[in-house]
């Protein structure tokens, strides 16, 4: 079950918004997941940007939620950055508009969020960090780049299984604009878009 809210977004996406130059890149990351699928693997999903801030934190969040819409088991996803700064307060209102429910574990320069979007699911654990910390998977992972710095600035990851760039345009452009509230909400759900059509292909046996 996932929250009425967010269902309802979910709901409204408009597959026909997605660009036509996806359809590799998404082919990538669907025969990655129905690959672990079909051999009843755990499917680790490690999202990675710059400072692990915004792009990566909303498709971590519209993945995970994703899997649990499609009922895809044993999808784990991550976030990460090259470098550890915050998770963007914008990042988190904007969830919070689309039906996340948040709590804040601790409070400070880089806050820990539990990120719920089912009552019945584990929350998400969110907060900024580099791609290669702990609380990250160390191996068995597909590394998905969502910034064209971090694609560029890695382009190699020795421990991942694959490595995928899933760039999205950086919200951050309109930071302090009147523009800002409308196209952080207008990423989000890109992202979203783009992630129901990626696990609305994978197959269950």
């Amino acid at each position: 079950m996932i929250y009425q809210k967010i269902k309802d977004n979910i709901e409204r996406l408009d597959l026909s918004t997605m660009r036509s130059n996806r359809t590799d890149v998404h082919n990538q990351l669907i025969t990655y997941i129905q690959t672990k699928v079909d051999n009843n693997e755990e499917v680790n999903l490690n999202f990675i940007c710059t400072h692990n801030s915004r792009r990566s934190h909303l498709s971590q969040i519209w993945a995970q939620t994703m899997a649990s819409y499609f009922g895809i088991p044993n999808v784990n996803c991550y976030s990460g950055g090259t470098e550890a700064t915050a998770m963007f307060p914008m990042t988190a209102q904007t969830l919070q508009d689309q039906g996340f429910i948040f709590q804040t574990l601790t409070e400070g320069a880089n806050p820990v969020y539990a990120i719920k979007y089912s009552p019945n699911r584990q929350p998400i654990i969110g907060f900024s960090k580099t791609y290669f910390d702990d609380f990250n998977p160390s191996s068995d992972f597909a590394a998905v780049l969502t910034c064209s710095e971090a694609d560029a600035d890695c382009p190699f990851i020795p421990t991942a299984d694959v490595r995928i760039p899933l760039t999205f345009d950086d919200p951050k452009l309109f930071d302090g604009t009147p523009e800002q509230v409308e196209k952080y909400k207008e990423r989000s759900l890109q992202i979203a878009t783009e992630l129901h059509a990626i696990f609305s292909k994978i197959k269950m046996k």
